[in-house]
């Protein structure tokens, strides 16, 4: 029994020795996309290439859109602060809008159509999944 907790309390260390670095989104390198103006966004950890883990932060700012579009990858969406509104599909339609408020989350599955609007003031959300991704969207 001695032995298995020396087990845990080793691997529970050796986590630990991997978590030392801390990523300040006020030192990331801030672009927005061309067809974005309300849209800031910081790759805080891996990037759009490879095959890894990222964490993307995104600045939309109120009234902010962005139309549907799809990813290669399942991406988890976290509101960080504000309220976020997503709907799923061809068209930006307002009255099938899903309020997402801060602390929450929601999934967009790999290749489905969806789009996000800050309607009632400023949202800050970070968005996590596996590279390769990308953003698609439709002609």
């Amino acid at each position: 029994m001695k032995a298995m907790h020396a087990l845990m309390l080793a691997a529970l260390c050796s986590g630990f020795a991997h978590a030392q670095q801390v990523i300040d989104p006020a030192h990331a390198s801030w672009f927005t996309p061309p067809p974005l103006p309300a849209v800031k966004a910081a790759w805080l950890a891996g990037s759009e290439a490879g095959a890894a883990p990222y964490l993307l932060r995104v600045r939309l700012a109120a009234g902010g859109r962005i139309p549907p579009h799809t990813h290669p990858d399942s991406r988890y969406t976290t509101v960080l602060s504000g309220t976020l509104y997503v709907g799923f599909g061809d068209a930006m339609d307002e009255t099938r809008a899903v309020a997402v408020p801060a602390g929450a989350v929601y999934e967009a599955p790999a290749g489905v159509r969806h789009w996000v609007w800050a309607k009632d003031g400023d949202v800050e959300y970070q968005e996590s999944g596996v590279s390769p991704t990308a953003t698609h969207f439709p002609h």
